[in-house]
């Protein structure tokens, strides 16, 4: 099992200028910050490709969920067309989204150090979120903050990498705010939130065993 931090992979060239916007240090037009967010996801398609290859399961932080709810919240900017970058990138078998209040997640004491940790923008991007979970087509138990890609099967012959993973089922269309049912409750201990994780991510794993790799809203 392989960790993947995708809310930002700050050592490339892409990461290192998202870096300096997210810590205020310089300012970016927002149409050309989500590309390049999205670009920065993209650099890493490679080198998830090559370890699904080896049989290895990717545990990634957010993905494109997040890229797409932030900017979305902003004005005078669509869901669909946040989308459109990250159309084409692996598809994941299952998206789990920790659900946390924000007066919570506004007492913790880092928060408000990086640009959008405010709390009246964090409820706007909340609420993106809830619309994403609209999309039936992939399989959230609410919604993403960590996501599961397990690893793809070995194939007789030259291998696609690009065939190797689906979505382990669909859910019904769920509205804003999601059923509480639904939700990974993150205020729960460490211990618990790991235990539920650990179980669907084991059951999803199993499942999809036998599913080719998909790609991200098409």
């Amino acid at each position: 099992m392989c960790f993947f931090p995708f809310v930002l992979e700050r050592s490339t060239e892409i990461g290192k200028l998202l870096s300096s916007y997210l810590e205020k240090k310089s300012e970016v037009e927002d149409h050309s910050v989500h590309l390049l967010f999205s670009a920065n996801r993209w650099e890493q398609v490679p080198l998830i490709k090559e370890k699904l290859g080896q049989g290895i399961t990717l545990v990634v932080d957010r993905y494109a969920f997040s890229g797409v709810a932030f900017t979305s919240a902003k004005e005078n900017f669509s869901l669909d067309w946040c989308k459109q970058p990250d159309v084409g990138l692996p598809k994941p078998d299952l998206v789990v989204f920790l659900q946390l209040r924000l007066a919570e997640a506004a007492a913790r004491s880092e928060f408000g150090q990086e640009r959008y940790e405010d709390r009246a923008f964090q409820e706007q991007v909340l609420r993106r979120f809830h619309q994403l979970q609209g999309d039936t087509s992939l399989n959230w138990k609410s919604l993403a903050t960590s996501l599961y890609l397990r690893p793809m099967l070995p194939q007789p012959g030259p291998r696609d990498p690009s065939q190797r993973l689906r979505v382990l089922r669909e859910t019904p269309s769920l509205r804003a705010p999601p059923d509480p049912s639904m939700m990974v409750d993150a205020s729960r201990s460490i211990e618990e939130v790991h235990q539920e994780i650990c179980t669907l991510s084991k059951d999803t794993i199993q499942a999809a065993a036998q599913r080719p790799l998909g790609e991200l809203w098409k």
